[in-house]
């Protein structure tokens, strides 16, 4: 029990949490960022009223800035019909979203990306694009190689939504550099097997990446935040490694982006290195209407998607590697549910943390963060991520599901 003359760390380091922070032209309220997870709640490409009121909600329940999560660049990068796609058509809808963010206090951001070789040609309007010509067994995809034109017409396209952003009102833009997505494709060695100046050594794998980067800063000017969201590594042999890490951190610094958020994790070949824990499979299954996904889901999810042991903060080891070879602001996410998480992260001196689990299952969580022992009760189950394929994100707690799905939740609850 601590006594009345013993310093309170805890107090003092959550203290930090609450004032202001600078990320290029940007000041935030507080150092507490909404992560970039997947809303599944822009049918047509659109922004829907649902996702508006959440942002909204979060920003009135006390967070920093807040994150649209990914924005396709072009319709080439699309995966899901539920997904979002920056074009001139939507600048009005998704200003709506600023403003209401904006009328709560916080800062508003959108991550932009491109899903490579996840990408699905039903609604990417044509075969999908990545680094190399390679399978992915994860999304049922066989892309085609990348030509000098594509490469520079994506790069071009990144530049182009940040335009878009800066219409709509947005404060930030964060690239989608990390998860197994187009970017993060070119840097790994497992999907980028090039034999061309893209590939190769990890500055022919970076080179991608530096062209979209120069794109975006270019777009940018000096009146939106450029934020970067990059893998520690890729969770996996064969993959891009810490050590390549530092590497493309120190690039991206050199590069003039304004903050980094360290993540990691490759969807189509380490998805619960992610998120860590399990994913209930059955659920994803249960929800899913293609008939050979579902099968496949049934069948092989398990073996696709296997567990790894949930802790809290659990990028902060490898976090801390890329902390000592960089100097521009770093944002921490993963495993941060709880004040005392929180304390863990920024005794470490990381400038800012961002959260997703917890402010799905409660937008008002940063608010409660000044209170001791404040903890948001998630399960981590990874219910909200496993229904985001075919339809809205969503916490157990805060919107049940139906009957069927029920059954199949509970069964992975009782296993976990």
């Amino acid at each position: 029990m601590r006594t009345s003359d013993e310093p309170d760390q805890l107090g003092k380091c959550v203290a930090v949490i609450f004032t202001p922070l600078n990320i290029g032209p940007l000041t935030l309220r507080n150092r507490t960022v909404r992560a970039s997870a997947f809303e599944g709640m822009c049918n047509g490409h659109n922004p829907s009223a649902e996702l508006i009121e959440y942002h909204r909600s979060v920003a009135a329940g006390g967070i920093g800035m807040t994150t649209v999560a990914y924005a396709a660049v072009e319709q080439s990068g699309l995966s899901f019909p539920h997904q979002l796609w920056i074009r001139p058509e939507i600048v009005a809808d998704l200003r709506k979203l600023t403003e209401c963010v904006h009328k709560e206090g916080a800062a508003a951001a959108i991550q932009i990306g491109h899903c490579g070789n996840m990408a699905k040609s039903a609604v990417a309007g044509g075969r999908p694009i990545a680094p190399s010509a390679r399978p992915n067994l994860y999304a049922l995809t066989w892309p085609r190689a990348m030509t000098g034109d594509d490469i520079k017409r994506v790069a071009t396209s990144f530049g182009n939504a940040v335009h878009l952003a800066r219409e709509a009102g947005f404060n930030a833009v964060e690239v989608h550099a990390g998860h197994g997505y187009l970017i993060s494709q070119f840097l790994s060695p497992y999907t980028n097997r090039r034999k061309d100046k893209y590939g190769g050594s990890i500055d022919g794998r970076m080179r991608f990446m530096c062209e979209v980067i120069e794109q975006v800063r270019a777009a940018a000017e000096s009146d939106i935040a450029v934020v970067v969201k990059m893998n520690l590594s890729d969770g996996f042999a064969g993959g891009q490694t810490l050590d390549e890490g530092v590497l493309i951190a120190r690039q991206l610094e050199q590069l003039g982006v304004d903050a980094l958020v360290l993540s990691g994790g490759f969807v189509s070949r380490s998805p619960m290195y992610i998120l860590r824990g399990a994913m209930p499979t059955d659920v994803m299954a249960e929800l899913m209407t293609e008939k050979v996904l579902k099968m496949g889901a049934r069948l092989f999810g398990k073996m696709l998607v296997p567990k790894v042991p949930y802790e809290k903060t659990y990028f902060l080891r490898d976090a801390k590697v890329i902390q000592r070879e960089v100097k521009l602001p770093l944002i921490y996410v993963g495993g941060v549910t709880s004040r005392e998480d929180c304390e863990a992260v920024l005794k470490e001196g990381f400038q800012a943390i961002a959260m997703a689990r917890a402010l799905i299952i409660d937008p008002d969580f940063i608010k409660k963060l000044a209170q001791e022992g404040a903890s948001a009760p998630c399960d981590h189950c990874n219910y909200c991520a496993a229904r985001i394929y075919t339809t809205h994100m969503a916490c157990h707690f805060r919107e049940p599901p139906l009957e069927n799905v029920r059954y199949r939740l509970q069964k992975h609850l009782e296993s976990l």
